[in-house]
């Protein structure tokens, strides 16, 4: 069985014994399927046109997990053992529609469709996640999903002829906190009455789809080996490899058969979105069969993460909140760096990309990451195997290097706890501590600039500030004993930390004129590259993201309140800071407290979009005008209705 790649699609069994390793999943069930729903859009993961929902199932626990991916990306070989659903698999015109699809039809969240069966199988995935939650039970007809997440469900995909208020609309529709009475035109109530009650909508109900076969569980539990082990050594006829240990990994690739072959190393094939590959690659490696690559540990000194733990399944952990083992300065940092990367890509990328290889791809090829900003200024390491020796680097070492070649795999990322306490030394990084006389508060603040606040768009500037401050009790200025600086995306080869202005910082008060002389200083260092584009609001915004995480510090610099109270947004680009500020300050320093307030009201993390309508009705044209359902708008939310996508019909 291990030499065919078996996968369900929608509840029914498909077997291949040869197939090209390159072959993307979209690209299998547009031409070798009934199942059309998926379209090609962008080619890049950055539409969410073909977006499906993928199942895999732990034959030892008997968990399945449920995830939304992009097809368009995702190589048919990874989806070994696993189950497919698309959204002809929700609903269709003899078994009848899902309500996700009723929903899209009900709301006029439907135009010419192209792009509304990617969009129901990301809420549906949210869906399917937040009723497993262990939240109290909703209302009968509701999930247990929140209005903001449902909103941030497809936050990846894209329309571009619906308008986003009707499938926002659909969207909250499902949440038990939304009022269903600022829901927007549809045709289950009329707009202005009081009847808009979930019982006129269609019921939702979480156990009304299988999304993992019984006959998949039973092959899977048949694959088994005495330990208990399930085994799934790839596809080696199609040139497809899964080794089980970072040493049968290096085997591979010094064989003869792979010291001239064009070889890539696998996890999500993401990358291959940002990156076009115009060569062929003779031979795969799937390094998700490796468990030192997927293992997380907890220790005193942090968290470690496998290089090929997702995004989505580091911001869970990131997120997780242990009273017995984190210090609240510890829950503040990680707690940020979480939501950060949540506004990393789209949630069907997060799902499938590895910490790992944003990180060799930053390193590598120049990518925009956030994630290494963010990792950078919170002191992280990296662990790195070689062809002839594992290494233990910092981060920004780990920059500095020479681009990794294709024997070169990152093994692990470690981000440590952040102690409240410096002591005096120069530290492996070169930073220089001093000497606290009190215990230190820690300051963690993240911040981008990108075209749009959520899905899939490279920053303008990422940035990211970690910094240890007491406060004297003369004069109540705050001192800093140690400050990371990081910034990226705004035209340099890689992230970078800001040495010279921490050197200046270290030691000294938190002043209006010592801020000033660190905006000099950062303004010589923040340089884009030369054809950069927008270099010159690129470096504004480094500066600014500084004054900002400093300006609630010093009490010189106190704003009214009528001016921070201000949007986010701007015509050229959305600046983000993660929620929360200071942690501990409120007690320690009184006159303090009012910019920390003011500062958590700009901090918004719920984005939540308003559907307020207000329409004047007339019946001199009588129908013309009414909210009239459209025609096959259930057709087209399941994928019935085929669209042409070039090149796959």
């Amino acid at each position: 069985m291990a030499s065919k790649l078996v996968f369900a699609v929608n509840g029914e069994r498909f077997e291949l014994a040869e197939v090209d390793p390159s072959t993307t999943l979209l690209e299998f069930l547009r031409t070798q399927t009934r199942f059309r729903g998926p379209k090609l859009g962008c080619g890049e993961g950055g539409c969410g046109a073909c977006v499906v929902l993928l199942s895999t199932y732990h034959p030892v626990n008997e968990q399945v997990k449920e995830f939304s991916i992009s097809s368009c990306l995702t190589l048919l070989c990874s989806i070994n053992f696993c189950s497919v659903t698309t959204s002809e698999g929700l609903g269709n015109s003899e078994d009848g529609f899902h309500p996700i699809h009723q929903r899209f039809a009900g709301f006029h969240a439907s135009q010419c469709g192209f792009c509304t069966p990617g969009m129901c199988m990301s809420l549906f995935s949210a869906l399917t996640n937040a009723d497993k939650t262990n939240r109290p039970e909703p209302p009968g007809g509701f999930s247990k999903i929140t209005k903001g997440e449902a909103e941030k469900a497809i936050a990846g995909n894209l329309c571009r002829c619906t308008g986003y208020r009707p499938i926002v609309d659909v969207c909250k529709s499902f949440a038990a906190d939304v009022d269903l009475e600022d829901l927007g035109l549809n045709t289950f109530w009329k707009k202005g009455n009081k009847d808009a009650t979930v019982c006129r909508l269609p019921c939702h109900s979480h156990k009304s789809i299988s999304t993992f076969p019984e006959f998949l569980k039973s092959e899977i539990k048949s694959s088994m080996d005495i330990s208990g082990n399930f085994k799934n050594t790839g596809l080696p006829a199609c040139q497809w490899y899964r080794p089980t240990s970072v040493e049968e990994l290096y085997e591979l690739l010094n064989s003869a058969a792979f010291l001239e072959s064009h070889v890539k190393l696998v996890v999500g094939n993401t990358g291959s979105g940002v990156y076009k590959e115009n060569d062929l690659y003779d031979k795969y490696i799937d390094l998700k069969g490796i468990p030192e690559l997927s293992v997380i540990r907890r220790d005193s000194g942090g968290i470690s993460f496998g290089a090929a733990v997702t995004i989505s399944l580091a911001i869970e952990v990131l997120k997780q909140k242990n009273e017995s083992e984190l210090h609240s300065n510890e829950r503040l940092v990680f707690s940020k760096i979480a939501d950060h990367m949540d506004k990393v890509a789209t949630p069907f990328i997060r799902n499938m990309a590895s910490l790992g290889g944003n990180l060799i791809m930053a390193q590598r090829s120049q990518f925009a990451s956030d994630v290494a900003t963010i990792l950078l200024a919170a002191g992280s390491t990296i662990c790195l195997q070689t062809a002839s020796e594992r290494l233990v680097l910092p981060l920004e070492e780990f920059f500095q290097r020479p681009p990794c070649d294709d024997r070169t795999v990152l093994i692990s990322i470690h981000i440590p706890f952040s102690t409240p306490v410096m002591e005096s030394s120069s530290g492996a990084n070169g930073c220089t501590d001093s000497e606290p006389t009190k215990e230190a508060n820690i300051l963690f603040e993240t911040y981008r600039a990108a075209p749009r606040p959520l899905g899939n768009a490279i920053a303008y500037v990422n940035s990211a500030f970690l910094a240890h401050v007491t406060s004297y009790n003369i004069s109540g200025d705050l001192v800093i004993h140690n400050i990371h600086l990081a910034f990226g995306a705004y035209g340099s080869e890689h992230a970078v930390r800001a040495r010279k202005v921490e050197n200046f910082l270290v030691g000294k008060s938190v002043t209006a004129s010592v801020l000033l002389g660190a905006i000099k200083l950062l303004k010589e260092t923040i340089i884009p590259n030369e054809h950069t584009p927008h270099s010159k609001y690129r470096s504004s915004l480094a500066i600014a993201f500084l004054f900002k995480f400093f300006q609630p510090l010093v009490k010189d610099l106190s704003l009214p309140e009528k001016n921070i109270q201000m949007s986010n947004s701007s015509a050229a680009a959305t600046i983000e800071t993660s929620n929360g500020c200071i942690s501990g300050f409120a007690d320690d320093l009184p006159h303090k407290a009012s910019n920390v307030k003011q500062l958590d009201q700009v901090n918004n993390p719920d984005l939540i979009l308003s559907s307020e309508q207000t329409v004047e009705f007339c019946k001199d044209y009588h129908p013309v005008g009414d909210p009239i359902q459209k025609t096959g708008a259930e057709f087209q939310a399941s994928g019935i209705i085929a669209l042409r996508s070039y090149p796959f019909s």
